[in-house]
């Protein structure tokens, strides 16, 4: 089968995150379909952008063909970010005769966080005889109204509304990394039996892969161990949302514990942490850079608990599913998440403790209650969310999966298929 999968913000391991497309296109290549991935060139989130001398290049990699479109480069999420969105679709609009012939009697799926590209889509789609699947990261414009505090009378929420509600009212599935979403988009024109849940996932192999951590992080984490602390790591990004401030000053309440914090990353917010932390006089807070990914596998095992914030926000009403979270539960080291949201898969799987977020107490006490639990039992704790991530949350899996919605929708079937249908190419 042809599968086309607009995503701005598509990655590889080459390239950095995001890396869901990646695993997804990868699984479906080997498979046996033909897949296609159409990106901008220039986004916020890669550690490396492609080059782009012209309006597109094409590239091969994994058995996955990448069409990287021209975008111009911005620095935050104001009007520079716009021009990007809007020169991407522009590019779509223009080399849409190359991502028909990419789709053509196949798939076409939306995935750009935004909804604009599904409206584009949905022309390529019909025009190509495919299915079109909108898949959902966040949902706009709730997030720059509720996070962004965004007027829902600004003329670009009112251009995303309509956006969002022509999607649900014209494709043929929507698959969501949020669980509870359904009940939005069906008020928003999604018919019923069209919504499926694919989670964020992780790629098992990778953490079959070598793995060796930077001399400063292997020495720091060495030095802590051999003086008994009780490490609690934090890996991943530095920003508002993380709310890490809240560890910090849980860590101001366990001085005299034999806990340490460890952030090891980068982000707009680090500064702040390392001022906030010399001025609380908090020794018991560690700051690292950020490793690579093929490091994370040996920073995690380093470990003796890791913990997960985040800022409390209504959004997370319609539930969550980070891929930190899936790699520490891989890692088989108890969690504490100070997380609010409608689903909770750390106390579903028993591999740590949930806490109220922004309340450093609340982390302060459910570090004292791991540091109370014997060796044994937190090893156990940790156990449980390693076969939890591993039975619900394997790229493979998860792809096969998607993979499936795809082939029984271009079958004309009623019902999901079996797993053999679900490799068709």
């Amino acid at each position: 089968m042809n599968i086309l999968l607009i995503n701005h913000y598509a990655g590889s391991p080459a390239h950095g995150m995001e890396f869901r497309p990646y695993y997804f296109a990868r699984e479906w290549s080997r498979a046996g379909h033909r897949v296609t991935i159409a990106a901008a060139s220039r986004t916020h989130i890669r550690q490396v952008n492609p080059r782009v001398d012209g309006l597109a290049r094409e590239e091969i990699i994994d058995g996955i063909r990448y069409v990287w479109f021209w975008t111009p480069g911005y620095a935050n999420n104001g009007v520079g970010r716009v021009v990007n969105i809007a020169v991407f679709l522009l590019q779509l609009i223009l080399h849409a005769g190359l991502l028909r012939k990419a789709g053509r009697d196949g798939a076409v799926i939306a995935s750009s966080t935004y909804p604009f590209d599904v409206v584009i889509g949905k022309w390529i789609a019909t025009s190509a005889n495919a299915s079109l699947t909108y898949e959902v990261h966040d949902l706009w414009p709730l997030s720059p109204i509720e996070l962004g505090a965004m007027s829902p009378r600004h003329p670009f929420i009112r251009a995303v509304q309509w956006a969002e509600d022509y999607a649900y009212r014209n494709v043929d599935n929507v698959v969501s990394m949020l669980p509870l979403a359904e009940p939005h988009m069906r008020t928003h024109g999604l018919a019923p039996g069209k919504f499926h849940y694919v989670p964020n996932c992780i790629d098992l192999a990778d953490w079959n892969e070598p793995s060796v951590l930077p001399d400063i992080h292997r020495k720091t984490l060495a030095e802590l161990r051999s003086a008994n602390r009780f490490i609690i790591g934090y890996a991943g990004s530095h920003g508002v949302a993380n709310d890490l401030e809240s560890i910090v000053r849980a860590a101001q309440s366990l001085v005299d514990s034999p806990a340490t914090f460890v952030f090891v990353g980068q982000g707009p917010e680090k500064g702040k942490l390392q001022a906030l932390a010399a001025r609380l006089q908090v020794a018991n807070v560690v700051f690292l850079a950020p490793v690579p990914k093929t490091a994370i596998l040996s920073l995690l095992a380093e470990m003796d608990s890791l913990i997960i914030t985040l800022q409390r926000t209504s959004l997370f009403r319609f539930g969550i599913s980070p891929n930190k979270l899936m790699d520490y539960m891989r890692a088989e080291r108890p969690i504490i998440q100070a997380i609010d949201a409608g689903n909770d898969i750390v106390a579903e799987s028993g591999c740590g403790f949930t806490v109220t977020p922004e309340d450093p107490n609340s982390i302060a006490n459910a570090a004292l209650r791991l540091m109370n639990l014997t060796p044994a039992q937190r090893d156990e704790m940790g156990r449980r969310g390693r076969q939890y991530v591993e039975r619900n949350h394997d790229c493979r899996k998860q792809a096969a999966r998607f993979a499936g919605i795809l082939c029984e929708w271009q079958a004309g079937a009623s019902r999901p298929g079996e797993d053999s249908r679900y490799a068709r190419a």
